[in-house]
């Protein structure tokens, strides 16, 4: 078993070091993007068009206050208003949502002049409002500060019609079903014109219920004109100067797919391939990118930075997409669960740029739609594009059929399309659950269905198609969002990336499959990526072998002793020198290297073990598993901004790690006190002390999770340093107790042998 598990550790050590050998930087140029595609004599920008994704299923959950900041920081980014449009996926159909997007159109009409005014970053208000200090970017410091009162005020009541959507549409129901008696005691959930909502209700009934419901397309903001509208100037009624200020919005739009008993909806995948079919009938933008409802737009030269890779003459017509890393707010600042994960951002992904690029991480990614829809790099195919004959691969909607050709073209910019009752149908098809029935949707087209990975795997079909990725890090972040700073949310979230990754591997998506178009390298990347939950197994057991200490005098120690002990110092001090020199290139600091080796501990002990038993019981039943998404509801308390950081939510995921810290401890304590009994400087002495060296630094790995059961205890880590010791010195006492008898007897039985002997 040990031998078997070296070979292992070090097999995983290769897979994941190779792909390291040519970390590559790329700095976008934005002002060479400026001068090349605005700088024109006429005014007119030459950019492409972007379509802008955004997801969401639950609105507590996923607190609509995240979504309403997602959309408006869209809404206000600097990129050519006429040149993009933004699409929210609400997957659970619910009225909130879409009576929250009128509301953010409402307030857009303020908040987006005013960044644009005033040059405002971030352009989400809740993060820039929150913001204490910060750095004046505009030309017209005089009117700010009045200007930043009132909108800010207004942001106030804003939020506050946010909060009260809830009670407003449960009671104007109650109004409007009190005067309907044709109900048959069916409470409907009625919307502010007086129709029934044809989605979600609040009191769930047939046809109306989370995954029963019709498909629902609606645009809330049309498509801007391609002139600019500059604002009123100051007066009585308008306190606002926007004379010189463009008042255009981008088109805004709000869809829920259809569902329906029977059908595998494909979560998040299913939803974001309904927007590519939608999208490509009201926009049609050649590029797109996609967020989680909870990310907003952080650095307003997002989509010009991507751009810069997508148009680049020397091979940016081969480039799939351009990922940006994930960077997180509301973090606590010692970053216990290691949520910023800045070895893998920073490290991993920055080394995969050498090679066919990084892997697809589910959000803030820019897309070419002609890689979405499952067509080759131009290197792999011919100069034309063929894709009426293909019908039968994207579905039976002509108009949708027509529109991929223009979809393709990167120089062509949005071109709205007159909502005629041809088009709504045709939209209303799109978006039904048997269109996907007998095509290649979620597999050679689109976002890749059953795997709970669906971005990794999606990333992986277009290297495996020759196409290629750009990491794209700037300054300050593209993007940020939230992340889980709970334990239990924490380790749920990391159960389905491993669990994800496990299924890619038992798929049609393993890396051995790739064909000859995937680089060698990238091919070991990915298998790495795959791959990596099955070292679980040895670390597991050499987590849980001193249990054996605790219940015999052997020691199980390689031979011979001295040897081997430099061995191993030798390999741990080369991983760890070559683990500096990737902290060094990679700009992240010693403390997030640290809390990703105790998180991956933390991973292995506990996370990974659960993700390989749900894979072979996926293998032995055929069934899939359902992993939970992670909840972004907090229990945040006004004076207590990681209060979520000490809330305890016990699962049955927490138990193999704590059966792991309970036998460190132990064996720590077995050790003293066979040191105790044998004395000090004797052979069992010695080893069990070497011994008690890899208990301790199990422990040390394993601190925040410590920390982390502890709930509001672990607001002080003195107090498990004093459990912890008090642990220890009782299992040396009790091991003293017990054992020395023992010991006695055995040393007068061994007297008596050679008394007899003699």
């Amino acid at each position: 078993m040990s031998m078997v598990g070296d070979v292992w550790f070090g097999f995983s050590w290769v897979l994941n070091q190779l792909p390291k050998l040519n970390p590559m930087k790329r700095v976008p140029d934005i002002t060479a993007i400026r001068d090349q595609y605005e700088c024109s004599t006429s005014g007119e920008s030459k950019l492409p068009g972007i379509d802008v994704f955004v997801t969401t299923v639950d609105p507590v959950d996923e607190p609509i206050l995240y979504t309403v900041n997602s959309i408006l920081s869209i809404l206000a980014t600097d990129y050519p208003v006429e040149k993009y449009a933004c699409y929210l996926s609400d997957d659970g159909g619910t009225l909130i949502h879409y009576e929250a997007m009128f509301e953010v159109a409402n307030f857009a009409k303020l908040w987006v002049p005013f960044c644009r005014k005033h040059c405002i970053e971030p352009r989400a208000p809740e993060n820039y409002f929150g913001v204490k200090k910060q750095p004046y970017m505009g030309s017209m410091q005089e009117e700010f500060m009045s200007d930043h009162r009132r909108v800010r005020r207004e942001y106030e009541e804003f939020k506050v019609r946010i909060d009260s959507l809830f009670n407003t549409i449960y009671q104007r129901s109650e109004a409007y079903n009190s005067k309907n008696t044709k109900q048959d005691g069916v409470k409907a959930t009625w919307m502010a014109d007086g129709t029934q909502w044809p989605g979600t209700w609040i009191e769930q009934a047939e046809n109306h219920r989370k995954g029963q419901h019709a498909g629902i397309v609606k645009v809330i903001l049309n498509h801007p004109s391609h002139k600019k509208q500059l604002g009123p100037p100051a007066s009585i009624d308008n306190p606002f100067d926007f004379s010189n200020v463009d008042m255009r919005l981008p088109m805004l739009v709000y869809l829920s797919r259809e569902k329906r008993p029977g059908y595998n909806h494909q979560k998040k995948a299913g939803a974001m391939d309904a927007m590519l079919r939608v999208s490509a009938l009201l926009s049609n933008a050649p590029f797109l990118i996609n967020f989680d409802c909870d990310h907003y737009i952080n650095n307003s030269q997002a989509f010009r930075a991507a751009m810069c890779f997508m148009l680049d003459p020397r091979d940016g017509q081969n480039t799939a997409f351009v990922q940006f890393p994930q960077r997180f707010d509301d973090v606590d600042p010692t970053d216990r669960y290691a949520n910023h994960n800045r070895v893998f951002f920073d490290g991993t992904m920055l080394s995969l740029n050498g090679l066919q690029g990084p892997s697809y991480l589910g959000t803030g990614t820019m897309f070419r739609r002609a890689a979405l829809y499952g067509m080759e790099p131009p290197r792999w195919r011919a100069d034309t594009i063929k894709v009426i004959s293909k019908a039968k691969e994207f579905g039976q909607s002509t108009l949708f059929i027509n529109s991929m050709i223009d979809g393709v073209n990167q120089e062509l910019s949005i071109t709205p399309i007159f909502l005629e009752e041809s088009v709504n149908n045709e939209l209303s098809t799109l978006m039904t659950c048997a269109y996907e029935d007998g095509t290649p949707w979620g597999r050679d087209v689109g976002w890749v269905y059953n795997i709970a990975t669906e971005d990794v795997v999606t990333g992986f079909r277009m290297h495996r198609q020759g196409w290629r990725s750009i990491y794209c890090s700037i300054e300050p972040a593209a993007f940020r969002g939230t992340a889980p700073i709970n334990l239990t949310e924490r380790l749920l979230q990391v159960l389905r990336w491993s669990g994800g990754s496990l299924e890619m591997f038992f798929s049609h998506s393993n890396a051995f499959l790739a064909g000859p178009r995937m680089q060698h390298l990238q091919r070991i990347a990915y298998l790495n990526m795959s791959t990596y939950p099955i070292v679980t197994i040895f670390i597991l057991a050499y987590n849980l072998f001193p249990v054996m200490w605790l219940i015999s005098e052997q020691f199980y120690i390689q031979r011979p002793f001295g040897p081997y002990i430099l061995y191993l110092v030798i390999i741990i001090a080369m991983i760890h020198v070559i683990g500096m020199f990737e902290v060094k290139w990679a700009g992240i600091t010693l403390l997030d290297w640290c809390r990703n080796e105790q998180f991956y501990m933390i991973g292995a002990t506990g996370v990974y073990p659960t993700a390989v038993f749900y894979m072979v019981l996926k293998l032995i039943t055929g069934k899939g598993i359902h992993f939970r998404l992670t909840s972004k509801q907090t229990e945040a308390c006004s004076n207590d901004n990681f209060a979520d950081l000490y809330v305890v939510r016990w699962v049955p995921l927490l138990i193999p790690t704590i059966a792991v810290l309970v036998v460190n401890v132990a064996a720590v304590g077995v050790a003293i006190g066979k040191a105790a009994t044998w004395g000090l400087f004797t052979e069992q002495a010695q080893h069990a002390m070497l011994g008690m060296v890899f208990n301790v630094w199990i422990l040390v790995l394993l601190y925040p999770f410590a920390l982390g059961i502890m709930g509001q205890w672990g607001k002080k880590p003195a107090i498990l340093f004093i459990l912890q010791l008090m642990s220890i010195c009782s299992v040396a006492i009790m091991y003293i107790t017990f054992r020395v008898p023992n010991t006695l007897q055995t040393g007068q039985k061994l007297q008596l042998l050679l008394v007899k002997r003699n």
